[in-house]
């Protein structure tokens, strides 16, 4: 779409917005520039910021087991994935400036509780096992979820998910290998695997948010193409592809009603627990107050960083306006900075 935003006071609304739900059913992106409706900015601005902060706040899970890896390799392979999940809060947080939304807006909201992250980073991780089944069932119904939003209406969501999904698939792949170990070891570490997959399995399907019948957002965003599936779609997709995968784990999925339904070629599942859902939501989950405790925290004690780089920023403005050039040193490279005081 390549409809420019027209100046306030100028514009026909209904032509734009007849312009824009063109754009949208013909599969083209909307851009940062281009007309939208406010209702579309202010979905995605949710949307966009409720990932971006459940990326942030479930780096505090699994960094919790950071120094109790059993290996180098395991604190290697960890630390390197809360990294990316770090990175991936940056580039939603980006995305979602690009709506006209501040970054420290958005965290503002999210620290006073006006918005809201993910159910699932509200649980404990226990022991080692949580680390894995966070990575094959966690991760594993993120990537059932945002896979489809490489194709969102909106181009830079959509851009961000390529890679965020390429990284969140490796991570996946991680949790399941890591299961696999513990499955196959000792039995006492079969045993530590098999209650993690206990305790992980019916929050994880609460990942996708309430039955189709009780989401407030999910025919609207499906109009406009920010999501592609229902919740229900997209739940039962995750269920189908975690069967097999847990037989092959040699563990079970903690569901007496789990039975393949040769009719509708899919298997069927028991009921959820939506009230433990909307108790965690309403902030009474096992550790939402220590969740956001710690990201208040942190973000408190990085204020210093903040103040420095924008300090820097400046500096280097500063600099540019007054035509300053560091000087050349044959040693150091093409050039050499002066020290920032």
């Amino acid at each position: 779409m390549t409809t420019m935003a027209p100046d306030a006071g100028t514009q026909d609304d209904v032509a734009y917005e007849a312009q824009f739900n063109a754009a949208v059913t013909a599969e083209e992106r909307i851009e940062p520039r281009d007309w939208m409706p406010d209702a579309y900015r202010a979905s995605l601005v949710r949307q966009i910021a409720q990932h971006a902060h459940s990326e942030i706040i479930g780096m505090q899970p699994e960094a919790n087991w950071i120094t109790r890896a059993p290996s180098l390799r395991r604190k290697a392979i960890l630390m390197a994935k809360v990294q990316d999940e770090a990175g991936h809060g940056l580039y939603l947080y980006s995305a979602a400036e690009t709506l006209g939304t501040s970054r420290d807006e958005l965290l503002d909201r999210l620290h006073s509780g006006r918005q809201k992250y993910s159910s699932i980073f509200n649980y404990p991780t226990l022991t080692w096992a949580d680390v894995g089944a966070i990575g094959w069932l966690v991760d594993g119904a993120a990537i059932t979820n945002q896979v489809p939003l490489c194709r969102c209406s909106y181009g830079p969501y959509a851009r961000a998910m390529v890679r965020i999904c390429k990284e969140e698939s490796f991570h996946q792949r991680q949790g399941y290998e890591l299961l696999l170990a513990l499955s196959q070891g000792t039995e006492a570490q079969h045993a530590m695997a098999q209650d993690a997959v206990n305790r992980w399995w019916w929050p994880s399907l609460m990942m996708f948010g309430p039955p189709d019948d009780e989401s407030a957002h999910s025919a609207q965003s499906m109009a406009w193409r920010i999501k592609r599936h229902s919740n229900d779609e997209l739940r039962q997709r995750f269920v189908d592809i975690c069967v097999p995968q847990a037989d092959s784990l040699g563990l079970t999925l903690p569901d007496p009603d789990l039975t393949w339904d040769e009719e509708r070629g899919h298997y069927a599942f028991g009921p959820i627990d939506w009230d433990e859902f909307r108790e965690v939501l309403r902030g009474n989950g096992p550790c939402n107050e220590q969740r956001i405790n710690q990201r208040r925290t942190a973000h408190e004690e990085g204020a210093w960083v903040r103040e420095a780089a924008t300090a820097y920023a400046t500096k280097q403005a500063e600099r540019s306006r007054h035509g300053y050039r560091a000087p050349h040193d044959p040693q150091q490279g093409d050039t050499q900075e002066e020290d920032i005081a």
